[in-house]
């Protein structure tokens, strides 16, 4: 396994003692990749990587690090830009589009010295919850490979837990971090909406997608959100509000924080993830925290709000995609042949099913009866959590309703769509969420808890995580 058996947080330690170097870490990733068939990654940068990494060992001999993560490699979503690096969005559309620019995210993670060793699968253009809807090939899960390590940041969550690379960068637009890391027993965090520019994320809907990071553990976490979030002058969106240390907020304490429980959220919730959620939060509970049990009427109407103004948004985003200014280009005998050849070609079903029904609703004749209402039950289920807010500090419940499912398992998309149903409220809402493991099924498939807490309230979130991963930690090692 060699030094892919690290966390960053021990690769760090390793690089500060002189144990290893960054080539040494990147080369033993790139060997665990070339060995690993779960097809996590689209694109592999072996060559950039281990420059990167020995611009970062001759930084560290002249002791001039960019940062304290100077070294240690990363892979990138395949739906953000990185300048002169193939990207895909998992489409045909873009099957060998080259930015010619990088994201603000893949900047501060260059500015901060994490060579990047490639860019990772999903489910195409982010639509999406098993990555079976991309176009190079599913990712298989590193835990059961018969199943499927979730979307649409399958890759990217796939490509951690099976030790490909010590982090990742993915998207969420209705759980897509959170989903996958909790398939595939990982940390998943999606930050407040304004928290990390979305620049140069292809849009999918952009009133939804955030950008966030994967890891191993929480510190991991908190150390990948401290260097990518902050204001951005390309991105009008992004909060100009300082970024505090997240690391100073990993601490094992909860005293007196209050945590709620939906009663919404464990209504037929399948009876092993309910066990292991109840056990994590007696965990906190013992440790301090306060539960009480709350109500978000509006939890039923969240997936179909969520699916409404994702694939509106989706119907816009995508009408760049005409084959005239990049990317795929089907010739026909006029210029509406052509768009019509070109993304018929181009975009997979799942695509085309979104685009159709975004343009649906975006009609004259529903713009009212749909999109409109829908933007307003998003109201309403923002003002269910801020009420919600008013009583308790973090929201507590399951990530997914099951554990991950075999490939094939879901061919109806409603029941697909019903994979996210925990976790599309933070992103209508805006709100942070973390999603960690916190026990496995009778099958050994993991359970992800999903934390939710109010806008920019990280801190809390990684605080309340830090302290349930440390104390089931000792647990465990107290049982062995």
């Amino acid at each position: 396994m060699g030094l892919s058996k690290y966390s960053v947080t021990q690769l760090q330690s390793k690089l500060e003692q002189q144990q290893i170097t960054s080539r040494e870490i990147v080369e033993s990733y790139l060997q665990k990749i070339e060995q690993s068939n779960n097809n996590a990654f689209i694109t592999v940068t072996a060559d950039l990587a281990l420059q990167m990494a020995d611009e970062s060992d001759q930084r560290r001999k002249e002791g001039r690090l960019l940062s304290s993560w100077d070294g240690i490699p990363i892979a990138i979503k395949d739906n953000i830009s990185t300048d002169g690096i193939k990207t895909t969005a998992a489409s045909k559309m873009l099957a060998d589009y080259i930015p010619p620019y990088d994201a603000t995210v893949v900047s501060k993670i260059k500015a901060a010295g994490l060579p990047i060793i490639g860019k990772t699968n999903m489910d195409e253009f982010g639509m999406g919850s098993s990555n079976e809807t991309s176009a190079f090939g599913r990712t298989l899960n590193p835990v059961d490979p018969t199943r499927v390590p979730g979307g649409s940041s399958g890759g990217s969550a796939a490509a951690v837990a099976g030790s490909e690379v010590p982090w990742s960068i993915g998207s969420d637009t209705g759980g897509s971090i959170r989903q996958p890391a909790a398939f595939c027993g990982v940390v998943g965090l999606k930050p407040t909406y304004g928290r990390v520019s979305r620049y140069g994320l292809f849009a999918y809907a952009p009133s939804l997608d955030h950008i966030g990071p994967i890891t191993k553990d929480v510190q991991s976490a908190a150390a990948l959100l401290q260097i990518i979030a902050g204001s951005d002058y390309y991105d009008a969106t992004v909060a100009k509000q300082p970024v505090p240390d997240y690391t100073q907020a990993l601490q094992v304490d909860v005293t007196n924080l209050k945590l709620g429980l939906a009663k919404e959220y464990f209504a037929g919730l399948n009876s092993e993830i309910k066990s292991a959620i109840m056990q994590a939060i007696n965990v906190l509970a013992s440790a301090g925290a306060e539960v009480t049990e709350i109500s978000l009427p509006m939890a039923d109407y969240v997936n179909d709000c969520c699916l409404l103004l994702s694939c509106a948004e989706a119907s816009s985003s995508l009408a760049r995609f005409d084959g005239v200014r990049y990317g795929l280009r089907v010739t026909g005998t006029d210029s509406v042949e052509m768009f019509k050849n070109t993304r018929a070609a181009g975009f997979g079903p799942e695509v085309k099913r979104r685009i159709l029904l975004g343009t649906h609703l975006l009609s004259a004749a529903n713009y009212q009866k749909y999109y409109a209402q829908a933007q307003k039950v998003r109201t309403l289920i923002i003002q269910d959590f801020a009420k919600a807010f008013a009583k308790v500090d973090v929201i507590v419940a399951p990530t997914t309703p099951t554990t991950a499912f075999e490939f094939g398992s879901k061919i109806d998309p409603q029941e697909m769509y019903k994979s996210d149903f925990y976790t599309m409220a933070a992103n209508l809402t805006g709100i942070p969420a973390i999603s960690l493991p916190c026990g496995t099924d009778t099958q050994n498939l993991p359970i992800g808890i999903q934390l939710m807490g109010k806008h920019f309230s990280e801190e809390t979130l990684l605080r309340t995580a830090y302290t349930l991963q440390e104390l089931n930690s000792k647990q465990v090692k107290n049982n062995d």
